[in-house]
């Protein structure tokens, strides 16, 4: 057998239907569509999901939660992930070329999963309490976070969250609020009121003598 002589299985490759091409085809006249009805109109259609007006099977059946938009906005680090890394100083990029978090995130936080053995040192990540303990007592450490805003479209939800962060951070001035009195004063007395005029006795009205 050579290549030019190979074919197709017999039966596997069927020409294409062709429809409206006369009633000796089978699919003349009204191509298959039948005659009447909604499906044999130009434009007709019903959207998926349509159950003739009634209340589709989609709304029927409950809801419960909701898929968060920024889910993945802050990637979760283990400290065994960290113990996996070979680098000594990690950062985003790095938790990125790895695999460990998303490369949509734009943060990462460690948490307290598995052990640490070896020094790291953390930058431009996060850290909780007991993480950042359990990476200072195998030798490493945690640098600050400096964030800084990107220009671009696709930063503007990461820029919006920066922004809002450090309007918290800001410390906004206490309103005054009145001064209570110590328990036990008294209560100044309050003034008496004036006294009102006594009103004039309405005249009896000048009626018709019977």
């Amino acid at each position: 057998m050579k290549l030019n002589e190979l074919n197709p299985g017999l039966g596997s490759k069927r020409p294409r239907r062709r429809v409206g091409r006369g009633i000796g085809s089978g699919l003349g006249k009204t191509a298959g569509r039948g005659h009447k009805g909604q499906k044999s109109r130009s434009g007709g259609y019903h959207k998926v999901g349509f159950e003739g007006g009634q209340m589709p099977l989609q709304r029927r059946l409950p809801k419960r939660g909701f898929t968060s938009a920024a889910r993945n906005d802050v990637g979760e680090v283990r400290l065994s992930d960290l113990e996996r890394l070979k680098a000594d100083t990690i950062d985003l990029a790095a938790l990125k070329a790895a695999g460990i978090v998303p490369h949509i995130a734009i943060a990462a936080k460690v948490i307290v999963s598995g052990k640490l053995t070896r020094k790291v040192v953390l930058t431009g990540i996060a850290a909780s309490k007991g993480a950042k303990a359990a990476i200072e007592a195998a030798g490493g450490s945690v640098a600050a976070i400096e964030v800084k805003l990107v220009e671009g479209k696709k930063n503007d939800r990461r820029n919006a969250y920066i922004e809002q962060a450090k309007a918290r951070a800001e410390v906004q001035p206490k309103s005054e609020k009145p001064v209570k009195p110590a328990k036990g004063a008294k209560k100044p007395k309050a003034e008496p009121k004036a006294e009102s005029k006594p009103k004039a006795e309405a005249k009896p009205k000048a009626g018709k003598s019977k």
